[in-house]
């Protein structure tokens, strides 16, 4: 008897504890590790250009649809706010195996060459598929803990900047060192894993737990050892040539330390269960939606009747204080976002640049196939370094000193300038610095972004906003990349071919040799990053009061109405 009672008991734990919201979290640190695939492109792109005959032109164009895919999640966004998480996951979850699947296909030669139309296409839909995984997972979980949201931002986008790494261990450990396996690794994993916890990531009501920020900090240590164990690895197998069963090692370890936030949310939920159950005559409550009516109504006192009658477009020039929820069209039109769409144009579209070239910088500047690939690993950490970095330390800023969030975003881009620097001016080894400098500052962008929309704007129509606020980094991108960076490497290689007298007809694809390939590149890149930095001047400006607020406190009130709520019906059965 004893021992089903303590089987029951176990099962009731396990319902607990998937159906709370600290799961949800490592729920989505899994979904964030698979739609980190846009970062890789840097290490199949050499094979799609070899393989299909492209110029770096259309090689730069290709790219541009994969940025264009990744951060216009608008649709992710609408989507979102009519139908369940579940669904919009099991969206993208299609839409990635569709789009990867045919550029392998191609790659592969399964399928007849496709016209470059259709390889735009079908890395566009691979690439925004992680929009949806971000809507789903990474929405939720700022909704789920609303005052920690510049950690949890950080951490989430900082799995999703080890996901390239992570995959590539994954790929060398399967399929050996083929570039090929490795799209078909993008296509069928990242489906996979949300397809698996499709239904355990939900918006639930947000609570107060006293050992939060704790917790937060132990997967900060978790992903840094991770961070710091895929360096290591990563710079050994450059200088050394592994057997297959060291990479099965690796792969092993990097296996272990993903699900070591598991056993820390375990510990916790178990000591939270114990307290709750061991308490006489009451029953543990479970996990409710935040779509209460009662909290809603008994925070924001609203007046659903004045609502019905006023015109949806008659507010649209006259929005709430920041800190309040926007409408979209209000948040779309106001000068704050017009400022941050022109900052993100500018600083992500430098550094998308950047990172889709690295590879390309590499060879033109005579490093080895296997370095240049080192290059995009360190893209890849140093990314997940900066996430991590600008959502932990500007929360901690934000707390203790009111240091508004935008300052943040000027350093990082000015940040940015030195990293594109060091590639106008070349020196022995000075790639690696870059290398760093650059994911750095890329990652750091995009956290400081989404949880800066978060606060000027509110969560109510958070999905659709912030997928809206990335919009400007593939037209920055389509500029920077395709107009600017493409069309000079390519001028530079026609030079190079004039000077051994050789016709363009002569050889397959453009190839350019030498520290002016790039060169007036990043000299424009420097200069449009250094105008973006400018830029996120008069944010900052126009929020230092602002963020010298209490920003969060209606996000409390929220928990004690909810916190009431549970304590009364707890009261009652206790009654009972």
């Amino acid at each position: 008897m004893d021992k089903s009672r303590g089987g029951f008991e176990h099962f009731r734990f396990i319902i607990y504890l998937v159906g709370g919201r600290w799961f949800t979290v490592f729920a989505s640190f899994l979904v964030m590790f698979g739609a980190g695939a846009t970062y890789l492109f840097g290490i199949y792109s050499k094979q799609i250009k070899a393989t299909l005959g492209y110029d770096q032109t259309t090689l730069n164009l290709i790219g541009f649809f994969k940025d264009l895919g990744a951060n216009v999640g608008v649709m992710s966004g609408l989507i979102a706010e009519v139908v369940p998480t579940w669904a919009v996951l099991l969206i993208g979850s299609a839409m990635n195996f569709a789009g990867y699947f045919m550029i392998w296909a191609a790659v592969t030669g399964k399928i007849p060459k496709p016209r470059v139309w259709h390889m735009c296409a079908y890395i566009c839909i691979g690439a925004n598929s992680q929009n949806f995984a971000n809507t789903g997972a990474l929405v939720t979980c700022v909704k789920n803990f609303p005052e920690g949201r510049g950690v949890m931002l950080g951490l989430l986008k900082g799995f999703v900047g080890l996901s390239g790494a992570v995959m590539t261990q994954m790929y060398l450990a399967i399929y050996g060192n083929d570039s090929k396996s490795l799209i078909l690794l993008i296509a069928w994993l990242p489906a996979a894993i949300s397809v698996v916890f499709v239904y355990t990531i939900r918006t639930l009501e947000p609570g107060r737990n006293p050992n939060e920020r704790r917790i937060f900090y132990r997967f900060l240590y978790v992903s840094i050892v991770l961070a710091l164990f895929l360096m290591v690895v990563t710079i050994l197998q450059k200088q050394f040539v592994f057997p297959k069963w060291a990479y099965s090692l690796c792969i092993t370890a990097v296996c272990v330390l993903l699900f070591v936030p598991l056993m820390i949310i375990v510990k916790e939920e178990l000591v939270l269960w114990k307290a709750k159950t061991q308490l006489p005559n009451v029953s543990l409550p479970a996990p409710r939606h935040s779509n209460s009516t009662t909290v809603k109504v008994a925070v924001e006192g609203t007046n659903s009747d004045q609502k019905k009658s006023t015109p949806w477009y008659a507010d649209i020039f006259r929005p709430p204080a920041r800190g309040e929820d926007y409408t979209i069209l209000q948040a779309l039109l106001s000068i704050d976002m017009l400022v941050l769409f022109m900052a993100t144009f500018c600083g992500l579209g430098s550094s998308l640049t950047a990172v889709d070239n690295l590879g390309q910088i590499g060879e033109s500047l005579g490093y080895k196939a296997r370095v240049t690939s080192t290059f995009l690993s360190l893209v890849s950490i140093w990314n997940y370094f900066g996430r991590v970095f600008s959502g932990f330390v500007s929360e901690g800023l934000l707390e203790r000193y009111k240091v508004p969030r935008p300052l943040m975003m000027t350093f990082v881009l000015l940040l940015s300038c030195v990293g594109h620097l060091l590639i106008v001016f070349p020196t022995p080894g000075s790639l690696y610095i870059a290398s760093i400098i650059i994911g750095f500052s890329f990652g750091a962008q995009l956290p400081l972004l989404f949880a800066i929309i978060s606060e000027l704007f509110g969560l109510k129509y958070y999905s659709t906003l912030f997928n809206c606020g990335q919009l400007a980094s593939p037209l920055g991108s389509y500029i920077l990349n395709v107009r600017v960076t493409g069309k000079l490497y390519d001028r530079e290689a026609l030079k190079e071919l004039r000077r051994k007298g050789l016709d363009r007809s002569a050889v397959k694809e453009l190839t350019c040799m030498g520290s002016n390939c790039y060169r007036l590149s990043f000299i424009i890149l420097t200069l449009v990053t250094l105008f973006g930095a400018l830029v996120s001047l008069v944010l900052v400006a126009r929020t230092r009061e602002f963020y010298k607020g209490d920003i969060y406190k209606k996000f409390r009130d929220e928990v004690e109405v909810a916190q009431n709520e549970v304590n009364k019906d707890d009261s009652t059965v206790k009654g009972q």
